[in-house]
């Protein structure tokens, strides 16, 4: 059986392999480890080109407004996205 002339066959005619339009990648989403309205005790390992402090919580960014570089601070998340979140200073 030869997959590159269309030929649908049990494979559903999606043309071949290592394609990324499966059911296990497309708008598959992992859980995050904040959410918004939790307050955060971090440290902010570096600044973005925009300015915003870079924290992590178990590998996941989050950007702080104001932070700088080796601060240690309390964030509230703000907003959670796909692979990053951000948050804001506590007083």
């Amino acid at each position: 059986m030869n997959y590159d002339e269309g030929n649908e066959g049990q494979f559903g005619g999606h043309g071949g392999y290592g394609r990324r339009n499966n059911r296990f990648s497309e708008g598959a989403s992992t859980p995050k480890p904040v959410k918004v309205g939790d307050e955060l005790d971090l440290k902010v390992e570096a600044v973005a080109s925009k300015g915003d402090g870079i924290a992590k919580k178990d590998g996941f960014v989050i950007f702080v407004k104001g932070a700088k570089e080796g601060d240690e601070v309390k964030v509230k998340i703000t907003d959670v996205k796909e692979r990053f979140a951000t948050g804001e200073l506590m007083s």
